[in-house]
């Protein structure tokens, strides 16, 4: 079954006064929402959403009938769904990954996150990603660390590597560290100020098709859109606030209206 979309009268308004037609850029995250609710948001949102992380550890020791409640709404509406990083690097530590996956695929999820973020194991790109196909999983890998602040240039440099290493390897995606604050982490200083240089690397060495930034909180979202435009991926979103970046994305909010790289085109002359 497709993801529902507006066809109707709501998107002939929206193509009258030329808001663009955009490519599905947000992934937003489930920290350990109930089954009713995630379902509810995909119901309203599933045409918005690249991929929905099911985040942290939580789906782990919630009710497993739960778990697999809450995945299998998502792959009944379109949305792939993605095990976030954390349960991958406790696997990784206690060396029981290929144990991990089989867990992820089983449950039905349809990608995994490897990172090294709190843990610092040997991960080899190209026998991860083999293991990620041999069991039917896509895999994306998170770049940056989640305790030692602000990436430097020598950091991000390190990191660029890193990340073409694992597309080399066959990773369809990279997601740029921010934690739940972007705040002391990743591209944001300890007073939440956003690095639109290191940002620029980034895109610039690793394409933007191929990079999410995690954007937690209004401040995050609200700068990344606004130095790049439209096109940039997002990640970390939690549910409620989806649709508050995808009106900003399109220049339907009143802060976003007035840039001019997000605004509605207006009705053709």
């Amino acid at each position: 079954m497709t993801s529902p979309t507006n066809t109707g009268s709501l998107n002939s308004y929206l193509q009258l006064i030329g808001v663009r037609s955009l490519p599905k850029r947000t992934s937003p995250f489930d920290p350990g929402y109930d089954p009713a609710t995630t379902e509810s948001h995909l119901e309203q949102s599933a045409h918005l959403m690249s991929v929905l992380k099911i985040s942290m550890a939580c789906w782990q020791i919630a009710g497993e009938a739960a778990t697999r409640k809450k995945i299998a709404a998502a792959n009944r509406l379109g949305v792939k769904t993605c095990a976030g990083g954390g349960p991958f690097e406790v696997a990784a530590t206690f060396g029981v990954v290929e144990k991990y996956l089989e867990l992820c695929k089983d449950v039905g999820l349809t990608r995994f996150e490897a990172g090294q973020g709190f843990t610092h194991t040997n991960l080899k790109p190209a026998e991860i990603c083999r293991l990620g196909e041999k069991i039917g999983l896509e895999v994306q890998y998170e770049i940056g660390e989640k305790h030692t602040g602000p990436m430097t240039p020598a950091q991000l440099k390190e990191l660029i590597e890193e990340g073409k290493e694992w597309l080399g390897a066959g990773a369809v995606e990279l997601v740029v560290e921010a934690r739940e604050s972007a705040q002391d982490v990743g591209l944001f200083d300890s007073t939440g100020k956003f690095n639109a240089a290191g940002a620029d690397e980034l895109v610039e060495a690793l394409g933007m098709s191929k990079l999410m930034f995690e954007a937690p909180n209004k401040r995050s979202q609200f700068a990344l859109l606004d130095h790049f435009g439209p096109e940039v991926g997002l990640c970390n979103i939690r549910l409620e606030e989806l649709l508050r970046v995808e009106i900003y994305r399109r220049g339907l909010h009143s802060d976003a209206f007035r840039r001019d790289n997000l605004r509605p085109l207006g009705p053709k002359k």
